[in-house]
């Protein structure tokens, strides 16, 4: 079982058609983000399907943020 967690609101494919996707996955147990781009290196992406990762990426650093230690938690 993975520990990273699917953006599920994101269903962004490439403008070819060639049925490549973008996704974009939390990982539950440390915070880090990935980004991946499925079945092939590259894609390419419409103005509004490049927004909606932009946001759904956005959404992954808010969440990943929350395993950060908060700035009185640091050592000096």
């Amino acid at each position: 079982m993975s520990a990273f967690r699917s953006d599920l609101d994101l269903e962004v494919y490439d403008v070819t058609g060639n049925g490549v996707q973008v996704d974009v996955a939390t990982n539950a147990l440390n915070g880090t983000v990935r980004l991946s781009v499925l079945f092939t290196q590259e894609i390419l992406l419409s103005a509004d399907d490049a927004e909606r990762v932009a946001q759904s990426l956005l959404r992954a650093a808010e969440h990943a943020r929350r395993f950060e230690p908060k700035s009185d938690d640091r050592e000096p």
